[in-house]
């Protein structure tokens, strides 16, 4: 099997503030608004090179969006930030009206996703925020997995027309993936090739799928992992080639079963391919305060889960 090296482990929003940093460099367009919380979501950098364009609008997140949406009437490609939870659930009627039903090109950046934004606990830590921001009408959706692929998501989506919800993390991770990569918005990665079950992951769980394929290759089972980091538009002949190549499937998500990427490659699979599945994600239910690595073992959100899924998955073939 080919070996992934972590090459340093460094957190998915510091991605997010270099890519937007070199932006600021190369796209006199792009501009960047804040909610407060400069310095969590890593856009120093930006506002100390592009003080005429960075706009910190305090504690006011649906203020923010509004302000978003107007700059782009003016050509200007608005970059908004602050945590998940703010980000979608606090301003959802916002963007819903004036941003994706008018089809402004705003680029919604979350982080502090999922619950590995750790001790803040269940009040800051939204695990519905892709099902919120992929039901939405021509809304993309992107969830990154590591600080190169943040980086270079976020480079990509100021290229895109249309709105972006793009979906990343507070803790350190493992980043593993290709440096100045090119990243493209809706096509898969396959990062290994199998035959006994797929692993399709999304963010911080393609590390984990990743060990867990090792694990398994182990143990003589043959594990294809594809790291999907657009949940919407979803690689839909990716999932069902693989699905029809290994006979069942495993998602792994940092992020409520409901509404989440698992629910999106059931409904691709149930139209075009019905084949048994598994879930590794959070139940209906909400988190609590713990760290990062106390909460993925409590919610099942690691690489012995996505094992066990997986010899599940292949015992309902």
């Amino acid at each position: 099997m080919k070996e992934y090296i972590n090459k340093g482990s460094k957190d998915t929003r510091s991605g997010f503030g270099d890519g937007l940093t070199e932006l600021g460099q190369s796209n006199e367009n792009v501009v960047a608004l804040c909610a407060d919380l400069t310095g969590s979501l890593k856009m120093d950098d930006f506002k100390a090179n592009h003080p005429e364009r960075f706009f910190q609008v305090g504690i006011a997140e649906a203020n923010m969006i509004g302000m978003a949406a107007g700059m782009t009437i003016g050509g200007k490609i608005p970059f908004t930030g602050t945590f998940a939870n703010f980000s979608t659930g606090r301003v959802y009627d916002q963007i819903r009206q004036s941003v994706a039903y008018s089809g402004k090109n705003v680029k919604i950046c979350a982080s502090h996703a999922g619950v590995t934004l750790g001790e803040d606990g269940a009040t800051h830590q939204i695990l519905e925020d892709i099902g919120l921001m992929k039901m939405l009408p021509g809304m993309t959706v992107i969830n990154t997995c590591d600080y190169n692929q943040t980086k270079a998501a976020t480079k990509a989506i100021a290229d895109y027309d249309g709105p972006v919800y793009l979906r990343f993390g507070r803790p350190k991770v493992a980043n593993f993936t290709e440096d100045d990569q090119d990243f493209q918005i809706g096509k898969a990665v396959h990062l290994y090739e199998g035959s006994d079950v797929s692993i399709i992951a999304t963010g911080h769980l393609v590390w984990e799928a990743i060990q867990a394929a090792v694990e398994l290759n182990e143990k003589g089972i043959s594990a294809e992992v594809i790291n999907i980091h657009t949940i919407k538009p979803l690689d839909e002949e990716a999932v069902i080639a693989s699905a029809k190549k290994t006979g069942c499937v495993v998602t792994a998500e940092e992020h409520n079963f409901l509404g989440g990427l698992g629910e999106s490659v059931a409904r691709t699979l149930a139209s075009h391919h019905p084949t048994p599945q598994e879930f590794v994600a959070t139940e209906d239910c909400f988190g609590e305060s713990g760290t990062p690595a106390q909460l993925m073992e409590k919610y099942g959100l690691n690489a012995a889960a996505i094992v066990k899924a997986a010899e599940k998955a292949i015992k309902r073939k």
